[in-house]
């Protein structure tokens, strides 16, 4: 990702010649195709993990109504659970059905393994949740070349609210967070082998052949992301974002290498070789899997809107099941298009994008109180869930979206880029819609990268191992004392994050600013 131009000089060849033998070429840049495994950091990535099992099954089915779905629970689990049973989603009297079916194709996994319980519908994401740990921490690791750093990420992760909640709810949001991340990671392993291919071509001299510098052949990887990508739009239409930043994002990639190695044309090079292999991988190929996903639905004659021509539609020239899926999709649209505030559409606990970075305005997802709720003590307990960051992380936002845009842009690092580039593929489209109604969860899909801004700057804080040691003893004691307050602060939000029951004083103890009622 980085933008810098590899080091230029006379070549020296061998030790003894060094001093006065000197060829006319300039020196290749390191490949620095990535980090090498050892056992220890596969052993530090396992501990994380078991960290992240734990805490997102931990007491996962304790908080329910009565037995039945939460929040937003109450339209995917029923039509998870179909899918379960038909392999479809049958009956749109159930609720809204205005998302395409991949999250809930995975959900109905639980269906099918636990039936219509808690555990049914909450299994996939909380193993989801585990998995998205595992990716940001590896990715963090590749970013950085640190597997500390790497560690730390999946640390601070574990300890967000966000991703925790997200995790443990059977709603869409953490499938389509963890593609999101699986395609930014896939696009950074892309990078890297890219790198060891070009420096092959370097090697054998067929960098400067043409103007635009080498073909470099299939890329798995970045076919890989668009899989990824293909499986995020087939959850939420919010996906579109991430193809659209992700696209870019990889051509720049791409654009940068050819200039490291001194392509003569480096962006028309970009463009020629890589550009329209990248709209195959990254855009195509998505639509592609998103088509597929709907296979079911065109197989099943029982399938939500599947015969609607002469009812809703007027026949066409098209095939009846394709005018359906049609309706069908314009129907989303439509539903998605007047859920406005001007239109009317309000709701007690939306909120902005602009409150998103910090949190401002979180969202309950369930609460109970009263005297048939005990456990807490007192005769009045209150049992709650919100969605609500970890402060001690999302307060950060400002400062550190701040040093990375700095990073970024004046001093062109691309590890802070990168991270940017899916942070405002979450955040910036929902500007250019303000008036929609919108919520907290919406942000879910901004964690994992600004939790590897954050580490980034974390590691700056730390300083390197070249550092003077009174420099590096003060910059790892801030940090772990960050660390430190992170956790503390994550353990004391516990209970509002896990429906534990409380009284009603350490209920509004936890509700720190007045937006957060």
């Amino acid at each position: 990702m980085t933008s810098t131009l590899g080091a230029r000089g006379p070549r020296t060849d061998g030790a003894a010649g060094r001093a006065a033998v000197r060829s006319p070429g300039p020196l290749l840049p390191d490949p620095d195709t990535g980090p090498v495994d050892s056992a220890r950091d596969w052993i530090a990535t396992a501990v994380v993990a078991v960290l992240a099992v734990v805490t997102r099954f931990w007491g996962l089915t304790s908080a329910t109504d009565k037995g039945a779905p939460i929040f937003d629970e109450k339209h995917y689990a029923p039509q998870s659970f179909q899918i379960a049973r038909l392999g479809i989603e049958e009956n749109p009297a159930y609720g809204l059905v205005v998302h395409p079916p991949v999250a809930k194709q995975i959900q109905s996994i639980g269906g099918m393994l636990f039936g219509y319980t808690p555990l049914g519908w909450r299994l996939t994401a909380a193993a989801c949740g585990v998995l998205l740990v595992v990716a940001v921490m590896r990715i963090t690791r590749r970013l950085t070349r640190s597997t500390p750093l790497g560690v730390l990420a999946g640390l601070l992760l574990c300890a967000d609210g966000v991703t925790f909640v997200t995790s443990r709810i059977g709603m869409l949001d953490v499938y389509q967070v963890l593609f999101v991340t699986a395609a930014a990671g896939a696009l950074l392993v892309d990078r890297d082998r890219m790198r060891a291919r070009m420096h092959a071509a370097a090697v054998a001299g067929r960098v400067h052949a043409t103007d635009l510098g080498p073909r470099l052949g299939f890329r798995w990887w970045r076919f890989t992301a668009g899989v990824m990508l293909g499986l995020a739009l087939g959850v939420k239409w919010s996906g579109l974002y991430f193809i659209a930043f992700f696209g870019v994002m990889a051509v720049a990639m791409d654009w940068a290498l050819r200039a490291r190695y001194g392509v003569r044309r480096p962006l028309a090079g970009a463009l020629a070789r890589d550009a329209v292999p990248a709209f195959a991988s990254l855009v195509l190929w998505p639509a592609v899997l998103h088509l597929l996903a709907w296979l079911p639905w065109f197989a099943t004659e029982n399938a939500t809107y599947r015969h609607v021509v002469g009812d809703k539609v007027a026949d066409n020239w098209l095939p009846d099941a394709l005018q359906s899926w049609l309706y069908y999709q314009s129907s989303v649209m439509g539903f998605h298009s007047s859920l406005t505030n001007t239109a009317g559409n309000h709701h007690p606990w939306e909120s902005k994008p602009w409150t998103w970075p910090m949190g401002l305005r979180p969202m309950l997802y369930f609460i109970e109180q009263g005297e048939e709720v005990t456990g807490c003590g007192q005769e009045t307990c209150v049992r709650a869930i919100m969605l609500l960051g970890t402060p001690a992380i999302w307060w950060t936002a400002l400062p550190v979206l701040g040093w990375a845009l700095w990073r970024a842009v004046l001093c062109r690092d691309g590890r802070y880029a990168f991270a940017l580039v899916g942070y405002s593929a979450g955040f910036l489209p929902w500007f250019f819609q303000h008036d929609r109604q919108m919520y907290f969860f919406y942000a879910a899909v901004m964690v994992p990268f600004f939790v590897m801004l954050l580490v980034l700057t974390l590691g700056e804080i730390a300083g390197r191992a070249t550092d003077p040691p009174a420099r590096r003893q003060v910059g790892l004691a801030l940090v772990s004392v960050y660390v430190a307050v992170v956790l503390a602060n994550f353990v004391y939000m516990l209970p509002v994050v896990t429906g534990m029951p409380i009284t009603q004083a350490q209920w509004y103890q936890q509700l720190w600013l007045p937006s957060w009622k």
